[in-house]
């Protein structure tokens, strides 16, 4: 990863005027408010480096490869070792890492004795003791509004949206990208987004061995930890590939699994075409209107992929609000105010957020993560003092 200099481009002069003044520096790509300024895309995904995630780099997997619990973490081992107990051992890993029904052919289609939702979208566990994936919201007339795979390097047009929209989503995050753009990560949460995961590396969970499988999330976990200083309660299986056994290693970690009811198709295109993708957003509105979801509302599946799945989010937003009574988080939909392990954030619950109340708070400290480049700023104004002594 390419280095980006301190304050690269700045004129000293500007640069100490704008510390002094507290404005933020144009093009400053050391911290969440100057990542979320850039409006060139181009810029937005030129790789820079944070220290307080590059520093970490070492004690994570290879970006995107598919994870492993790492010889030296001690806390990963003590963890995968208090939970591999309760994982069954009677459910084999199926298929490949890039899909997860090649080769597979003693499989009972019929009987469906895992549950494995890549066969039949099958949402209530076979194995005793296990929560039932979420895949609809309860709320009637409600969408449960979510993107996956990001934090995509150029969303800024679609976040400066949602704002000016006073729209709040839930984010299915893979673990490495938000390794790659950490800032990216951190803008979701200072907007009030609902952070989730979406495993390290993009992979069919249920090819893996439990041992990865359990990596796969325990690391996804940690990266959202170590760039916005939080770590997610639920996550969102690639593809939807989940069976009782990941879902046996995902609920010991205390994560609900999030699948959904409707497919935007949007993440298959140039695959299909941009009318296809249309057509499946009009006809979610078209149910809508036709009373379908009177009773309880449903998800639909949406991307944070590319520049396409997040301009059609933008085209079809007003569209979705003047069918559906309410979009919100997931996790607003289920009244969950406390998206995080860490309990001094609280999400709006539904009532709330329906009522204008937006966001997640914070009834502490901000994280330190955000205070992270501190001294860094501290000692390039103390520098530039220095230059006009």
């Amino acid at each position: 990863m390419r280095t980006i200099p301190l304050f690269t481009g700045v004129p000293v002069r500007a640069l100490f005027l704008a510390c002094l003044a507290g404005a933020a520096v144009a093009q400053d790509r050391t911290t969440e408010k100057g990542e979320a300024q850039i409006t060139d895309p181009n810029q937005e995904c030129t790789p820079y480096t944070y220290p307080p995630t590059a520093s970490q780099l070492g004690n994570f997997p290879p970006i995107f490869t598919v994870a492993s619990v790492l010889a030296n973490d001690s806390e990963a081992i003590a963890m995968w070792n208090s939970i591999s107990g309760k994982i069954p051992t009677n459910i084999e890993p199926k298929g490949l890492p890039n899909g997860s029904t090649i080769g597979v052919t003693n499989y009972n289609d019929t009987t469906d004795p895992d549950c494995w939702w890549t066969i039949h979208q099958c949402t209530t566990p076979k194995l005793a003791g296990l929560p039932n994936d979420i895949s609809v919201v309860p709320e009637p007339r409600t969408l449960g509004y979510a993107f996956d795979d990001g934090p995509n390097c150029s969303h800024n047009a679609f976040y400066d949206f949602l704002a000016s929209q006073n729209q709040q989503a839930t984010f299915f995050y893979i673990g490495s990208n938000v390794m790659l753009w950490p800032l990216e990560a951190q803008r979701a949460f200072a907007d009030g987004h609902e952070i989730s995961a979406h495993t390290w590396s993009h992979h069919y969970m249920t090819s893996l061995s439990s041992e990865d499988a359990f990596a796969e999330l325990w690391y996804s976990l940690k990266a959202i930890k170590v760039a916005t200083g939080v770590t997610p309660t639920s996550w969102r299986p690639p593809y939807g590939d989940v069976d009782d056994r990941i879902r046996s290693i995902a609920n010991a970690l205390g994560l609900s699994t999030v699948v959904w009811a409707v497919d935007s198709r949007d993440w298959d295109f140039p695959t299909i075409t941009q009318q296809a993708v249309d057509t499946d957003y009009q006809n979610l509105i078209n149910n809508v209107t036709a009373g379908t979801y009177n009773t309880q509302g449903t998800i639909m599946l949406t991307h944070e992929l590319n520049n396409f799945t997040m301009s059609e989010a933008v085209k079809w937003h007003s569209g979705l609000m003047s069918a559906f009574s309410h979009i919100v988080p997931i996790g607003v939909a289920y009244n969950k105010t406390q998206p995080y392990l860490e309990t001094n954030f609280t999400q709006s619950n539904f009532s709330q957020y329906a009522a204008g109340q937006v966001g997640i708070k914070s009834s502490g400290a901000a994280p330190l993560i955000f205070g992270g480049m501190a001294p860094l700023l501290v000692a390039s104004v103390a520098m530039l003092v220095g230059l006009f002594l």
